[in-house]
C-alpha cells in the first residue's frame, strides 16, 4: 500500500515537472521572429516582461513597447555572436530557420 501511494507521488511530480517543462518549450520564443510576435502582439506590457534578460530591463521601457506594438518592423534580423578570447565574431542568420 505504502509502495503504491509512494509511486502515485512520483508520477505526479513528474507530470507536474513535464507540465511546466511543456510550457517553457512551446511559450518561450525560439527565434528574432518569434520574438517580434510575442512583443508586437502582446497586450500588456507585463506580458512582455518575462522576455526580457534579468539586469537588462532598463532597457526596454513601455514606450519601446508602446512603439513595437503600433508600428511594423521593416525587416527582422538574427545574428549570432561568437566570443573568443581576443576576438570576436557577428554572424547574421535568417530568423525562423
Amino acid at each position: 500500500m505504502k509502495k503504491r501511494i509512494s509511486q502515485n507521488i512520483v508520477v505526479g511530480l513528474l507530470i507536474v515537472v513535464l507540465a511546466i517543462k511543456g510550457h517553457e518549450i512551446f511559450y518561450t520564443p525560439k527565434n528574432s521572429l518569434e520574438l517580434y510576435q510575442q512583443l508586437h502582439f502582446a497586450d500588456e506590457f507585463e506580458d512582455v516582461q518575462k522576455h526580457i534578460l534579468d539586469g537588462y530591463e532598463e532597457h526596454f521601457s513601455e514606450e519601446d513597447f508602446q512603439y513595437i506594438k503600433i508600428n511594423s518592423a521593416d525587416s527582422i534580423g538574427q545574428f549570432t555572436l561568437f566570443k573568443y578570447n581576443e576576438k570576436s565574431y557577428v554572424i547574421m542568420t535568417s530568423p525562423g530557420t
